[in-house]
């Protein structure tokens, strides 16, 4: 007779461990290939440098979708909500006139885990630690003139598209290119 274990066999043991391992997976698997929003701002450095192209070429070889984009010139008013968490800082009337110098390029960028790709292609925001490879890595070498602003986390996104994009300015849209981008199970579109 096999061994019991708490009323279980250890073969029952393993199979459950295995089942929840699997769901676990299925699960994390589920999460990590939604379609994600995210925001880009070209900052004033990059329109100053022609490195706008650049920048969006990066982003569009990189599998992403461009679903919406305009120039701005940003006011105080914009800019103290979005760097709200930065607004009492010695520092931000530094960020606000370079934010103000020229006007900036507005993207919001669409695909699988959209706001991590983008993060990783952007480079941290010291342009000079930032691997080479990357936007800042590769093009900037500044703490404050970094090229560009990506959102930080899905929720960020969440509130910075919509700070930026009025309604019917975003434009979701199926590419051609599409199926040869994303494995059969990554599309969730």
């Amino acid at each position: 007779m096999p061994a019991r274990r708490g009323g279980y066999s250890n073969f029952g043991i393993k199979r459950e461990v295995a089942t929840f391992r699997m769901i676990r997976y299925f699960i994390a698997t589920f999460k990590s290939t939604t379609m994600q929003k995210t925001l880009v701002l070209i900052k004033p450095d990059a329109v100053e440098r022609g490195l706008v192209g650049e920048i969006t070429g990066r982003m569009e070889g990189k599998g992403l979708t461009l679903v919406g984009m305009k120039m701005i010139q940003l006011d105080d008013a914009m800019l103290k909500e979005h760097y709200a968490h930065l607004a009492d800082k010695p520092f931000f009337p530094g960020i606000a006139g370079f934010m103000k110098s020229t006007p900036v390029v507005v993207q919001c960028w669409e695909g699988v885990e959209a706001v991590e790709v983008v993060r990783l292609m952007v480079g941290v925001t010291n342009a000079r630690a930032a691997a080479p490879g990357t936007i800042r890595g590769d093009l900037a070498m500044s703490i404050q003139s970094n090229l560009v602003h990506a959102s930080d986390s899905l929720e960020t996104a969440q509130v910075e598209v919509p700070r930026f994009f009025k309604a019917g300015e975003v434009l979701s849209y199926k590419r051609s290119a599409f199926e040869y981008m994303y494995a059969p199970d990554e599309k969730s579109m």
